[in-house]
């Protein structure tokens, strides 16, 4: 209930929770008030005190002077901003903090936008009374980042910057060391910011009010003529992000405090990897391979020979000897142009995109348990959750920003509960442990479904109510044997009793999973289980609960939104009804055909098989990044025709027929739907660069020259197709998504969905499933001979294949991929930490330097794919998830060797090559 209190005088209701600040700043305007130490993004301090106010408890009465920012209201209080006292007390304030500070605001690179700078105007500062300071002035500069730069010289000791780095980002690498004219800002233990435990996510930069901490691109200066906000190419977390830019050259980046999917916050890609944007190895004319060497052509020209292959091959051979593969780091208009011109223009359903080969099984096994594939939950219910479930991510790592939430709430003592084959980060907060075999989470799922039951901790009610299969399913989990189980997994059985207790027993429970549960052979039936584990505890369609994917890329949760997928159309309709088959044919005016197409697995089979024979492949390097390698280069030889669109030359485009260069986030417009169904706006921050087009206007070129008429792309008008034809994009508009996006379904009235299921499940009941669990065939095909597991994983500084990130300063924090590996294993093997390190599989071999670790459990190693030097999916094999096909990326059996080292082995792999076969000139790069 509203209170009063007073102003000037003045009468104003204010709310409970209300601070004086706030209160003042609300009724007064945001510069009622001036402050140093306060952050929209931080919590109360008081260290400044420029934000002091008086206030009296009744008119004319006896003021006191008290700091605005940390003081709640009190009701009838009176409040006076800019008495006489309290003017002289901020000018003293700011003397005093001026005679430590350096007056050389002309030169400073935050002149003009220096908070205090702007509060000693504010205040009326004209001279500084007091004699010079000796201390802050003779501070050397950190310069030795990649990013982060410091001159703390300029520091104020306002503690913003130790603030940002614990309570945003959860780090604490920042602190105050000595005290009076000795206190100074440290990082670490007294070190650089290299030499520091930083990740180097800005927010002390953009937390500081002053040049003391900024970055090399000197992010708070004025330089700019232009802000646009615009949403990261990065991962799923949809952070908003507010690029400066001054003509055609981007500036530095900022992460603006009102945005709901970041709240102010971002990861060193998100705020410092863009430069990749107008990097030299920027692609910069379509070419054409001929002869074995790449040439500059036209569009015109690319084009031409493009359509005369498609419809040459379309006629003779249909269209089911065509494919494309769209980009899940491209617009949801784009993707769904893509699918329309596979389905309408070529005729038919083999269009994929890297859904399949991260969180297909997650669509697919929500879809069979709910009736939808999409995350349930937002991620602020974060906030209001009492036991946190994380199941194979690693998210600190891959999707940093949640991670940094997930942090803060277990250090305020939310329960936290860790499912992953390695010690992650936030394994260190955990109360819970369970570091399984990889390839074991049906198992440990039943062992937890199992406990709950035992216990008799099941939500029978929901259960009743909501759901169905409930009996069958249970009969079946009390029948396992659960020591063999704990056996298999490696975890004691006593530590997952008490995991399943603390997750069944909490008040509202969220379960989040990545890509290590989904990139399983059992990938898919793993996420039918997650399922069961909600809806046995009643977390579903509740605050603080539900079953939450943590997408990988961008775009991932929007590309297949789209229909970028063979067996479901937009809107997920499957494409084998004849009735929604009807619908589409309509609504595109084509006959689209109605038999499920390849996904991606498929389509390197039929190529080796000869009955694919054209790929368009738009922002995906699968030759890099899918498994097998190998096996992927013969397919993708054997095509007559292999389109790449891409902004650099990747290890796939360098196999291209033709290649087109497309354009980046920051060169285009349209929408990205991050992992928690949030529709966000993408707007175009400067033109692509010479020589580039948008992906959308390639596609929309094509589609015309093959005689569907198309008009050319604008994000609002295909945004306004989509919404036609797409259920839950029904109210979407290009106009009405403002700053933060929608969160479908959005309905007509424009309104959005924070939660799915809350009172029904979209396929009316919530289906439970039982499923046995089975060892992969990797590891019973392989196992004896290959005695290891390695299980791959992502780094911060680096995304999926690196081709944005190796070509900004982040290379300058991680240069390679290196291997994991117990210290057991490593004196087994006579391997030393920084020794090379041979890892051998089935398919093939790489050479790998070693990190010696008790990340992992022995048996178990771990990498990435970052660098193409390495190439590690030569190693991984070709099982994929049963159901969706995504494959099996974290159960690869290996044996291993000290290495001769990876020059040495390169060689002697290549004359091996050399002299088992030649290459095809086709299969040759440019030059």
């Amino acid at each position: 209930m509203s209170k009063i209190a007073y102003i000037n005088d003045r009468p104003f209701t204010y709310d409970n929770g209300e601070t004086l600040l706030s209160f003042v700043k609300r009724n007064h305007g945001a510069d009622a008030v001036p402050t140093l130490c306060d952050a929209p993004n931080l919590e109360p301090f008081g260290s400044c005190r420029v934000c002091s106010v008086d206030v009296a408890l009744e008119r004319g009465g006896k003021a006191k002077t008290l700091a605005a920012c940390h003081t709640p209201m009190m009701e009838g209080s009176y409040i006076y901003p800019d008495s006489d006292n309290v003017q002289r007390l901020r000018k003293n304030i700011i003397e005093l903090v001026l005679t430590d500070h350096p007056l050389d605001c002309l030169t400073c690179e935050v002149n003009g936008n220096c908070e205090l700078q702007t509060v000693a105007a504010r205040v009326g500062i004209r001279e500084v009374r007091y004699p010079e300071g000796k201390t802050h002035l003779h501070r050397e500069k950190d310069l030795a980042h990649p990013y982060m730069t410091s001159d703390l010289s300029k520091c104020i000791n306002c503690y913003r910057c130790v603030r940002a780095c614990d309570e945003v980002q959860g780090q604490f690498v920042l602190n105050m060391a000595g005290r009076g004219f000795d206190s100074r800002i440290i990082k670490g233990f007294d070190e650089s910011f290299m030499d520091s435990d930083c990740v180097s996510c800005g927010a002390c930069s953009q937390a500081c009010p002053t040049s003391a901490i900024s970055d090399v691109f000197q992010s708070k200066a004025i330089h700019a003529d232009k802000k646009t906000r615009t949403v990261c190419t990065y991962c799923g977390v949809g952070c908003n992000l507010e690029v400066a830019s001054r003509g055609d050259k981007i500036l530095s980046i900022q992460a603006p405090f009102d945005a709901e999917a970041n709240n102010g916050h971002t990861c060193l890609k998100g705020r410092y990897a863009f430069k990749f944007y107008d990097h030299p190895d920027r692609l910069r004319s379509p070419m054409i391979k001929r002869n074995g060497n790449f040439e500059s052509v036209s569009w015109d020209e690319a084009y031409d020979f493009m359509v005369e292959q498609f419809q040459s091959i379309k006629a003779e051979k249909g269209p089911d000897a065509i494919a494309g593969i769209s980009c899940a780091r491209t617009p949801n208009e784009e993707n769904y142009l893509m699918q329309k011109f596979i389905r309408s223009v070529v005729g038919t359903n083999n269009i994929d995109c890297c859904a399949r080969v991260c969180h297909s099984p997650t669509a697919l096994g929500m879809q069979r348990a709910f009736g939808t594939g999409a995350a349930t939950n937002s991620i602020d219910d974060i906030e209001h959750t009492d036991c946190m479930l994380i199941i194979g991510a690693n998210p600190t790592d891959a999707h940093p920003v949640t991670g940094a939430k997930m942090r803060q709430a277990a250090m305020k003592g939310t329960t936290m509960i860790i499912v992953d084959p390695r010690k992650i980060e936030l394994s260190k907060y955990a109360q819970y442990n369970l570091q399984l075999r990889p390839g074991t989470n049906v198992a440990l799922l039943n062992m937890m479904l199992y406990f709950i039951i035992k216990e008799g901790l099941e939500d029978q009610q929901f259960i009743d109510s909501r759901c169905e299969g409930y009996e069958e399913m249970k009969e079946e989990i009390l029948k396992l044997d659960i020591d063999a189980l704990a056996e298999l997994t490696g975890v004691d059985k006593e530590l997952v009793r008490s995991a399943s207790m603390a997750y069944a027993s909490a008040g509202a429970a969220m379960e989040f999973h990545g890509l290590g549960v989904t990139e399983h052979s059992q990938g898919t039936f793993a996420i039918m289980l997650i399922a069961d584990l909600a809806m046995i505890t009643g977390n579903i369609g509740k605050k603080g609960a539900g079953v939450n994917p943590l997408r990988g890329q961008n775009n991932v949760q929007g590309a297949a939104d789209m229909g970028c997928q063979p067996h479901q159309g937009a809107g997920y309709l499957d494409v084998t009804d004849e009735a929604i088959n009807q619908r589409y044919n309509e609504f595109y005016g084509a006959t689209l055909p109605r038999h499920v197409g390849y996904k991606i697995p498929e389509m390197f089979d039929a190529a080796i098989a000869g009955d694919l024979k054209a790929l368009w492949i738009i922002g995906e390097d699968v030759v890099q990044t899918d498994p097998n390698t190998q096996k992927v280069k013969k397919a993708l030889g054997n095509l007559d025709l292999l389109v790449v669109q891409e902004l650099f030359m990747t290890e796939t485009a360098k196999m291209a027929d033709v290649i087109l260069p497309g354009a980046s986030f920051l060169e285009k417009s349209g929408t990205f739907t991050n992992g928690e169904r949030r529709i966000q706006r993408v707007n175009k921050v400067v033109e692509p660069i010479a020589g580039c087009r948008s992906d959308g206007q390639i596609i929309v070129d094509i589609m015309n020259r093959m005689g569907y008429a198309q008009t050319d792309y604008t994000p609002e008008g295909m945004l306004e197709e989509i919404s036609q034809i797409v259920p839950f994009f029904k109210g979407t508009k290009w106009e009405n998504l403002g700053e933060n996006g929608r969160q479908w379904p959005v309905l007509e009235d424009g309104s959005d969905t924070k939660m799915l299921h809350i009172d029904e499940f979209k396929r009316g009941k919530g289906k439970f499933h039982f499923i046995e669990f089975k060892e992969s065939a990797e590891i019973e095909n392989f196992g004896k001979d290959f005695p290891y597991i390695i299980t791959t994983n992502r780094e911060l500084e680096h995304y999926n294949s690196g081709v944005m990130t190796r070509r900004t300063g982040n290379v300058e924090l991680l240069k390679e991929d290196v291997l994991l590996i117990h210290p057991g294993d490593a004196a087994d093997n006579f391997i030393e930490d920084g020794g090379m390190v041979c890892v051998e599989s089935a398919r093939g071999k790489v050479d790998l330097r070693a990190r010696i670790t008790d990340e992992v459990k022995p048996g178990i190693l771990s990498s990435t794919f970052h660098f193409p030097e390495i190439m590690l999916n030569k190693i991984t094999s070709d099982e994929h998830c049963s159901e969706a096909l995504c494959p099996e990326y974290k159960v690869v059996s290996v044996r291993i060797r000290k290495s001769r080292g990876r020059k040495k082995a390169e060689a002697a792999s290549r004359t091996q090559a050399e002299a088992d076969t030649v290459i095809p000139t086709a299969m040759q790069g440019p030059g």
